[in-house]
């Protein structure tokens, strides 16, 4: 993840948008990604959706197992299928990895060990696990990642369990696993305050990115 120091953004945009939609933002990112020039500053969003669940670019439909009345929207991210509620933290990165000199890895790498070190502030153990992404305690898994890099930028990005009703998860195979059991952070000991945690997470992740040097520059709460 080594670069020349010429090569960092000058500054990044941390916009806390509150509840939105979900197909409207992710249109929004692409409009976003698609429009930036190498002199765009990067962003990260924080985000929480009403309820909707979300597929993959190339997820199975099988995963999918009774749906009832949340919507499902097929989507231009890598992985299978997950969901997406009010509690839960969004975590979109829209970052020129290329400027940067970082790979996917290293992005995925920073979003999961940026959790890690947040759930270690309340005491929680937490890790990665290096064949399926997302960050999990023991069998339960809180953190999902899921990226898109289009002209060598990313969009989409991680969902935070933060207090989340569990129970949509039971109506699919999360992230393609059956069975797969999910947990949120209040469950673990730690905040139950999406607004708290992101203001938490963020040093983190700008440490994991050797951007903690970078100014940051609060965005407009709507776009």
């Amino acid at each position: 993840m080594s670069r020349p120091a010429h090569d960092l953004s000058p500054s990044i945009t941390v916009r806390r948008l509150g509840l939105q939609d979900y197909e409207p933002l992710w249109r929004a990112m692409q409009r976003f990604t698609d429009a930036r020039s190498p002199e765009t500053a990067d962003e990260i969003w924080f985000t929480e959706h009403p309820p909707v669940f979300t597929l993959g670019l190339n997820a199975s439909r099988e995963h999918l197992l009774e749906t009832g009345d949340i919507p499902v929207v097929q989507i231009d991210r890598g992985g299978q299928v997950t969901y997406h509620g009010p509690g839960m933290l969004m975590v979109y990165p829209l970052i020129d990895l290329k400027r940067l000199g970082l790979g996917v890895r290293d992005l995925v790498t920073a979003l999961e060990q940026s959790v890690v070190d947040l759930a270690a502030g309340y005491g929680v153990e937490a890790r990665a696990k290096p064949d399926a992404p997302g960050v999990y305690v023991a069998d339960t898994k809180f953190a999902s990642v899921g990226l898109r890099i289009r002209r060598g930028a990313s969009y989409h990005g991680m969902a935070l369990n933060v207090k989340v009703d569990l129970e949509p998860f039971l109506r699919i195979n999360p992230c393609g696993y059956a069975g797969l059991e999910m947990t949120d952070l209040a469950t673990l000991g730690g905040d139950n305050d999406v607004d708290a945690v992101s203001r938490r997470l963020l040093p983190h992740f700008l440490r994991h990115l050797r951007l903690q040097d970078v100014d940051v520059v609060t965005g407009a709460s709507e776009l």
